[in-house]
């Protein structure tokens, strides 16, 4: 708490000595460092990523996630200041790059996948002919007749439906977009594949002509729904059951081309409020009591 109270006054101390008289004077390099920020941050790490053997998709999705600065720089602003090494009209073109950065990032990272659409054909120059480092995860999706059952991610509660699915010999196959959680349960004998949900290269690999039904556990509604929309223009006209969190996912999945909505926490409430009800009851249940 203590630590909370310092930063607050903190940035209170700086918000102090910044002249909002400058700020108009600084508008035009803000701009031109934002734009440097918005654009070449994630041109870098779409460089990196792609040498490293990812996916251009991989590397457009992280590099969205460094098109900003931080808060951090304007603490170093502050020191400078301090030290003498620079003067105060620094920190209001920080301030202005870091309003202008944070407010686009988000709304970059919101429509990140539509605009990875819309971008895909100019970003090939970072991908290798080979993207190994996410080939070795899994090279070979399902085919066909291997599952009556997709289960898009394997989370707690994905994974847990596929095990139990397993066990009671449906034949589901568990995709992931994780390498480190589909190895993990490769290595519990589940059946699962790496690969991107969103992705719509990998959609068109499954075999969803062939599939009884395909579940989708995806914590994020947005995804989901990006999923399902995905699913149904990959050629898949089967049913489609999807997972909802809370009542404000229920409602925005309620508007999909869903034939079913599980609801884990719902469900998980009313199976233990009936074990407990069949469990007192026959303690209710004594001389004089009404039959």
């Amino acid at each position: 708490m203590f630590a909370i109270f310092c930063c607050c006054f903190f940035f209170i101390h700086l918000g102090a000595e910044l002249d909002l008289s400058t700020l108009g004077q600084e508008l035009v390099p803000a701009l031109v460092l934002s734009q440097f920020v918005l654009v070449g941050n994630p041109l870098i790490v779409m460089a990196i990523m792609g040498y490293m053997g990812y996916r251009k998709r991989t590397g457009f999705l992280a590099g969205l996630t460094v098109a900003q600065i931080s808060e951090f720089s304007i603490v170093f602003v502050a020191m400078g200041i301090s030290l003498g090494h620079i003067d105060t009209q620094a920190l209001g073109l920080t301030t202005l790059v870091g309003l202008i950065t944070i407010t686009l990032s988000t709304y970059m990272i919101l429509y990140s996948h539509p605009l990875y659409e819309r971008l895909a054909p100019w970003l090939d120059i970072f991908e290798r002919r080979r993207p190994y480092r996410e080939l070795a995860v899994d090279r070979h999706p399902p085919r066909s007749g291997e599952a009556d059952v997709l289960v898009f991610g394997l989370g707690r509660y994905g994974s847990r439906l596929l095990r139990e699915l397993h066990q009671r010999g449906v034949t589901a196959v568990g995709l992931d977009h994780d390498p480190e959680l589909v190895r993990e349960l490769k290595r519990q004998h589940l059946p699962v594949h790496y690969g991107d949900a969103e992705n719509p290269d990998f959609l068109e690999s499954l075999p969803l002509s062939s599939t009884r039904w395909v579940v989708v556990t995806l914590p994020l509604v947005a995804s989901a729904r990006t999923l399902v929309y995905a699913l149904r223009i990959a050629g898949n006209r089967g049913p489609i059951a999807v997972a909802a969190r809370d009542e404000a996912a229920l409602e925005e999945l309620q508007r999909l081309d869903v034939q079913h909505i599980y609801q884990p926490y719902r469900d998980a409430a009313l199976h233990a409020a009936q074990h407990l009800a069949s469990v007192m009851r026959p303690a209710n249940v004594g001389p004089g009591a009404d039959p």
